[in-house]
């Protein structure tokens, strides 16, 4: 399986996975699902957002739905390199992405809305009509990571990531410029995601049960931008309570 897609609807659920708890479960993990094509790839994200961080506030307050905006690239890229815009929306616990190819100096265009879209996609459209609603929509931070991919033997619909390396910056915000910046787990740490149309394999929640694995909220655009809001309440000198 090593096709992109360009629209999705299913469950996500995240997990940290620990030094010590990851390989003995990958290792029962493996008899079930199979590394796609890909093998390890260089995820590199430029998400956008409105000057007052409208976009990942709301986010954070977990409402019942809720939209972010992205450009991505598999690989550091070229300005003639394919990447993909993606809007990636979460309604009562599903989530929807819609996302369209382009090459990379096409899509700075089209998300500046200095592309005309009269031949444009349904996608693009939705798109077009997030960058109206949002004013001053703009990059805000570049997220990148280490990807292994994989996919259920017995269903292809059952998907599994992990990621290493997350790494976040909010200066530089150019895909071109390269893997870079302050990481966000510690150091062993794995970023899992097991992505679902429906309900979880038994024989998964049974595996997730023996090592104790409970999922968590995790949201990599969240977790920098309350770790940069962090840093500049310190600057400030406002005092947290414990």
């Amino acid at each position: 399986m090593n096709s992109y897609q360009d629209v999705f609807a299913r469950y996500e659920k995240k997990y940290l996975l620990d030094g010590a708890v990851y390989q003995p479960f990958v290792t029962q993990l493996a008899h079930h699902i199979k590394e796609d094509d890909y093998g390890k790839t260089t995820i590199c994200n430029l998400y956008y957002d409105t000057p007052d961080y409208r976009l990942i506030r709301a986010s954070l307050e977990k409402p019942v739905y809720k939209e972010k905006l992205r450009l991505r690239s598999y690989g550091i890229p070229q300005l003639d390199s394919q990447v993909f815009v993606e809007l990636k929306k979460k309604y009562k616990g599903v989530v929807y992405k819609r996302r369209v190819a382009m090459p990379l100096t096409e899509a700075m265009r089209f998300l500046k809305r200095e592309r005309r879209s009269g031949q444009a996609s349904q996608i693009e459209r939705e798109i077009n009509w997030a960058l109206g609603f949002y004013p001053g929509l703009c990059p805000a931070m570049y997220l990148s990571y280490d990807r292994v991919a994989a996919y259920g033997t017995e269903d292809p619909n059952l998907r599994i990531t992990f990621d290493s390396r997350i790494l976040w910056r909010e200066s530089d915000l150019d895909l071109c410029s390269g893997s870079f910046g302050r990481p966000l787990l510690a150091p062993g740490q794995q970023l899992m995601e097991i992505k679902i149309p429906g309900a979880m394999p038994l024989w998964l929640s049974h595996l997730l049960d023996a090592y104790e694995i409970r999922p968590l909220s995790f949201s990599k655009y969240g977790r920098g931008y309350l770790t940069a809001l962090h840093d500049t309440q310190e600057q400030r000198g406002v005092v947290f309570c414990a």
